[in-house]
């Protein structure tokens, strides 16, 4: 009773004006959870811990990250793009992370680097990749043949030449013997890694196959930069006829987020990695704006991981709200916008684990299959809103 009674004294104690400032908003600021975890037990589930225990700086990105994804992302009326930068298939995660995304149909649309569907091949065509180590002398491996991806190790010889070599013999293949987007492009490509993955008994190990199964348009926003590219590169030299026209991309994946909000729904963006697959994606909403002069504000729900800074000036840390200003993101909705500051490797297979532990599957949207139909709803809208140009048009 001393205590408490001595307690009293002190508030008592304080000057008037403390005592008496009015703090309107206090109760709004304290609102929040109590920083008062329970002990660590080694019992708890994983997404136990993340709700629990991840409560501040960037263990709290990822809960808010993990819960906005979860809560809101995979709602139905929600269509959902991915995209990947970085080595991250090589290192294991196309299989453990992105597939059971795509499976349980929490991804309707990915953009990717080309060289993440390149090392995705291997998987396909069971060419295999080791764990390595980053404490190495590379001109030893490359006296022995062996290329390193920082701590992943593969033949260069059986892994990478041989990879390259049943590509080719895909590519020259006739259906590929056209110019065509790159979405097309990966649903072909992703037919025969399916049929690899029956033939060498691995099922469910390409990124491209799962892809193709799930009608999951795939986009690389620079097809050029990867061996993919390259290869495409050198058969042209031998006569093959397969081209990739850009302007097909862009219009695909606006159309496909046109979609999404003309649909009565909405659109979220899961960035994994910044770079051009981020870029890409996210410039759907200026292309309607600002190109198609078509109205519209913004995509819904914005999840980036990343590990860059965005005060250096490069594109993989720009924030959401940077991204309002271009209209990428719709300015009312910057709540549900969060940047968690995470090594990618460590992020995504947490929070696929989060999802499919507290979400149920969502119904495969099946996009790849409604491109046409999509493309013909951007075209209407486009001279809908810009009846000059459709005039023009009907003069040619």
């Amino acid at each position: 009773m001393k205590r408490t009674h001595r307690i009293r004294e002190n508030l008592n104690d304080l000057p008037d004006w403390m005592r008496k400032k009015k703090c309107p908003h206090k109760s709004k600021y304290l609102s929040g959870l109590r920083v008062l975890p329970k002990k660590i037990t080694g019992k708890q589930t994983l997404e136990e811990i993340i709700d629990n225990i991840f409560l501040a700086y960037n263990a709290a990105r990822l809960r808010e990250g993990c819960r906005l994804f979860t809560e809101k992302m995979l709602c139905d009326d929600v269509v959902v793009g991915m995209s990947l930068a970085g080595a991250l298939t090589p290192a294991g995660l196309g299989v453990s992370a992105v597939i059971p995304l795509i499976e349980a149909g929490f991804v309707d649309w990915i953009v990717a680097t080309g060289a993440n569907l390149y090392h995705d091949l291997h998987f396909a065509f069971n060419k295999p990749l080791y764990v390595g180590s980053h404490l190495v002398d590379d001109a030893d491996l490359r006296k022995n043949d062996v290329v390193r991806i920082y701590d992943i190790f593969l033949g260069y010889t059986d892994c990478l030449m041989e990879t390259d070599r049943i590509l080719r013999s895909i590519l020259v293949q006739p259906e590929f013997q056209k110019e065509m987007g790159t979405c097309e492009f990966y649903h072909l490509l992703g037919k025969y890694a399916n049929e690899y993955e029956k033939q060498n008994n691995l099922p469910g190990v390409s990124v491209l196959a799962a892809a193709y199964r799930a009608g999951v348009p795939l986009f690389t926003s620079s097809p050029g930069d990867s061996t993919i590219g390259m290869d495409i590169a050198g058969l042209e030299i031998e006569g093959n006829k397969l081209k990739f026209n850009p302007s097909t991309d862009v219009n695909e994946t606006t159309a496909i987020v046109l979609h999404a909000k003309r649909s009565g729904g909405k659109s979220g963006v899961f960035l994994v990695g910044g770079g051009s697959p981020k870029n890409f994606m996210l410039q759907t909403e200026p292309q309607i704006q600002e190109v198609l002069l078509i109205k519209e504000v913004g995509h819904d729900y914005f999840f980036q991981i990343t590990d860059a800074r965005p005060d250096t000036g490069g594109l993989s840390g720009a924030t959401p709200h940077e991204a309002v200003s271009w209209g990428k993101v719709d300015p009312k909705k910057l709540p549900d916008a969060i940047v968690c500051y995470l090594d990618s490797t460590v992020a995504l297979p947490i929070i696929t684990h989060y999802a499919l532990a507290k979400h149920k599957p969502r119904k495969l949207k099946n996009l790849y299959y409604r491109r046409e139909e999509l493309m013909e709803n951007l075209v209407r809208e486009y001279f809908a809103h810009n009846p000059k140009r459709s005039q023009q048009q009907k003069e040619k």
